[in-house]
């Protein structure tokens, strides 16, 4: 019994693991349902900078019928927010991908070649939260055929695959990679929505974790999540990559 206790104390005492990367968030401000103005974006970044963070992948979403970005809206975007960074001496690096919708623009891009990209010419997509989109297996086909590897955004937000769980399976034996959110983890979203994270978690299929910041409400429950000591808890069944972006 002295030996279950001690060990239970040791596993509560351990130390937090610190992510330095951040893989999506909405950073760039007034181009999406991120941030509003490049003060919000300022005091959003420095919070992640107090957490640990010194590298930040922000992702806009580019979404044809509500946030038609492109790779100029989202680069001149970076570079403004860049500025102000340096400016304000917040000592944080920060690059842009994108977090592109499965429309047929998203395959006309993918076509195009004309795709924002992350580490290994990666590229971080996400679907309807209700039905599965008919094309999402051709989709992952053409992003592999162009030579990009597929990320799915918030696996564990699609509202559909929560009944039909080995769907999941299929799309990583597909070799598509998935980001959870931290905040999924947290219970941030629902109820429904951490329990499904927290199966992808023990099945050790999160390749990423995000913390899909675009207010003040995602950085409070980021804090919260991250001080549980849920990074570690990830690490235990999972390689993340974050680090190595």
């Amino acid at each position: 019994m002295i030996q279950k206790l001690s060990g239970l104390f040791r596993r509560r005492q351990r130390e937090p693991i610190t992510l330095r990367t951040d893989l999506h968030s909405h950073l760039i401000p007034g181009i999406d349902d991120g941030a509003k103005t490049l003060g919000e974006s300022l005091k959003l970044i420095r919070t992640l900078h107090t957490l640990g963070y010194r590298k930040l992948i922000t992702t806009p979403h580019t979404m044809s019928h509500r946030y038609p970005n492109d790779r100029r809206t989202i680069l001149d975007g970076l570079g403004t927010l860049r500025k102000a960074l340096e400016e304000a001496q917040i000592d944080i690096s920060v690059d842009a991908a994108s977090e592109y919708y499965l429309d047929e623009h998203f395959a006309e891009l993918i076509a195009k070649r004309e795709l924002l990209t992350f580490g290994k010419n990666e590229v971080l997509f996400e679907m309807s939260y209700i039905i599965e989109p008919p094309q999402l297996d051709t989709i992952v086909f053409e992003l592999q055929s162009s030579g990009y590897t597929p990320v799915l955004a918030h696996p564990e937000r699609y509202l559909f695959l929560h009944e039909h769980f080995e769907r999941y399976r299929q799309l990583k034996e597909r070799g598509v990679r998935f980001q959870v959110n931290i905040n999924s983890l947290g219970g941030f979203y629902s109820k429904a929505v951490q329990k499904t994270a927290r199966r992808i978690m023990h099945e050790g299929w999160i390749d990423y974790l995000g913390s899909d910041t675009h207010h003040r409400r995602h950085i409070d429950a980021l804090t919260a999540a991250l001080k549980s000591g849920i990074v570690a808890n990830v690490c235990e069944k999972n390689t993340l990559l974050n680090d190595r972006l």
